[in-house]
């Protein structure tokens, strides 16, 4: 209970045993406490289950094998394209999938090219998203442990789909660790509001 912040509610299952002391403390901090069934629980804490996927055509083949594990692991799957091996400008499909998530449209963001870089540039123009490049199991977890990455890029072309598939699959099982490493990200979006806020006075200069 000494983690539950000030006012609100606390939802729990049908018989949660609750001390004296317990019940006195949510009483003194304003929290309402709500019995629920357990699978109504699982809905409200249920994060949002769509995650935005694109390609060029260099990365076409991949994202068709990606998104029947997207598929399996239970995420509605947005894909903006493309559609077919045609050549096509990445910034312009990594700009779509990264909208999707820093508008809130979709939680994640896969995003395959040739080699993944580009996409990555791309994407981390929009702000409040943090793309990364990954291509192993490890760079997948810092990524999102330490990094909180919410936009996962990847190279078509440098990539077996075995070991995309081992990326994604880690990637998206991966929490963010919080933290110490929050203090990091808050300096993130520190550097980027102050390049907004400058970018915004020069174009009025």
């Amino acid at each position: 209970m000494e983690d539950v912040p000030r006012e609100g509610v606390l939802h729990v299952p049908p018989g949660a045993i609750f001390t004296p002391s317990a019940r006195d403390l949510a009483a003194e901090r304003g929290i309402q406490i709500v019995e629920l069934a357990s699978e109504e629980i699982a809905r409200l804490v249920q994060p949002d289950k769509k995650i935005a996927i694109g390609s060029d055509h260099g990365g076409f083949q991949m994202k068709q094998h990606l998104k029947p594990v997207l598929d399996e692991l239970g995420w509605t799957v947005i894909d903006i394209g493309v559609f077919e091996e045609k050549a096509a400008d990445y910034p312009d499909i990594a700009h779509a999938v990264a909208r999707l998530v820093a508008e809130g449209k979709a939680a994640l963001g896969i995003l395959v090219d040739g080699a993944g870089i580009g996409s990555s540039m791309a994407a981390n123009k929009v702000p409040g998203i943090r793309a990364a490049l990954c291509y192993d199991r490890a760079s997948a977890r810092n990524s999102r442990e330490h990094n909180h990455a919410n936009v996962l890029t990847l190279g078509g072309r440098m990539l077996t789909e075995s070991q995309a598939e081992d990326v994604l699959r880690t990637w998206l099982a991966t929490p963010f660790g919080g933290g110490r490493h929050q203090g990091r990200i808050d300096k993130i979006t520190e550097i980027e509001r102050a390049y907004s806020t400058w970018n915004a006075q020069n174009s009025k200069a």
